[in-house]
């Protein structure tokens, strides 16, 4: 089990890494891969199912005894994620699958990762936390309500069979995971540190499937939707940040707000895509999963080293003052 541990550790580490690797091997050899596809959306309900033996009646506390940052985060992410999405594809002109794609991308709700870049960014991880199990709660009304707005426009979005879909996929295994662990707490504790190894090795199979799936739609358009989960990734770092700041939230709120906003579920995206729209409209998930998993490390790491010169100054200025007041 330690060993287990030990490999869980470091594919939670680099998994940015790992999924970059799998989704190059995809492109150059996909055959292999080829055989996943039919998959995908079993292995992202063992994803959630993983998230759902994680979750504890404390990770929704917040929602009661402080809903204001909760609800100013929820609301700005299926707000400014989908409109800067559609913004995004109607400027830069995306082919139908592809616009209908990065819209649902930014429909769909925060990825279990960015717990950890806002622990990483020193920011507020129980807000984190309630933020990305709430905003998952609200993907089976929010995501096929946004998408029938805004994606109508380049594809045909059925709402029931979106709204079906991720009951099945997603809440349907998070509460079978919450179950277990209400019943079988001590199985559960002594497996825990091994279910970032289990969501790391699913999201990587439906990674490589989708890419090798889609070889020379990435290789045609490829860079074009790049540039465009950059954007909308980075349009939702930012825009969350500056509405957490602008509503008066501190510093350790915005940093979970602004991540929380800009890392979505890319699983997700990709198995409705795969679902609703057709291949070629997971695509920008599957760049999402990538670029999600280097923006937020990045980022984290420069929050991390900011906190620690600030405090690092103050102790200079507390040992000045304690000398002037000595002399």
């Amino acid at each position: 089990m330690k060993i287990l541990e030990a490999i869980s550790t470091i594919a939670g580490k680099y998994f940015a890494l790992w999924v970059i690797c799998i989704a190059v091997i995809a492109f150059i050899v996909p055959d292999p891969f080829l055989l996943f596809g039919g998959y995908i959306t079993i292995l992202l309900g063992i994803v959630m199912f993983g998230m759902g033996l994680t979750l504890k009646a404390v990770d929704f506390k917040l929602i009661l005894t402080n809903p204001v940052p909760v609800i100013i985060g929820v609301c700005a992410q299926y707000l400014i994620m989908p409109l800067t999405a559609f913004s995004i594809a109607y400027i830069m002109n995306l082919p139908a699958e592809l616009a209908a794609g990065l819209v649902l991308l930014g429909s769909v709700p925060g990825g279990t990762a960015s717990n950890v870049m806002v622990y990483l960014a020193k920011g507020n991880v129980p807000l984190s936390i309630t933020m990305t199990s709430f905003s998952t709660l609200l993907a089976p009304i929010a995501t096929p309500f946004i998408l029938l707005l805004l994606a109508g426009k380049w594809m045909p979005v059925d709402p029931m069979a979106m709204f079906t879909s991720i009951i099945q996929v997603i809440i349907l295994p998070i509460i079978l995971g919450i179950v277990i662990r209400k019943f079988a707490p001590q199985i559960v504790e002594k497996s825990i540190n091994v279910i970032p190894l289990i969501s790391v090795v699913a999201i990587i199979i439906i990674v490589s499937a989708v890419v090798a799936g889609n070889v020379d739609s990435i290789a045609s358009a490829g860079f074009i939707i790049f540039t465009a989960v950059m954007l909308h990734n980075a349009f939702g770092l930012m825009l969350g940040y500056l509405t957490a700041l602008l509503l008066g939230l501190d510093e350790s709120n915005r940093r979970a707000i602004s991540i929380e906003v800009g890392m979505q579920n890319s699983g997700l995206g990709v198995a409705l895509a795969t679902a609703h729209f057709g291949p070629l409209a997971a695509l920008p998930s599957v760049l999402g999963a990538v670029w999600h998993n280097i923006s937020g490390p990045i980022l984290a790491t420069y929050w991390s080293k900011k906190t620690e010169n600030i405090k690092h100054q103050l102790s200079e200025k507390i040992q000045e003052s304690n000398v002037e007041t000595q002399v």
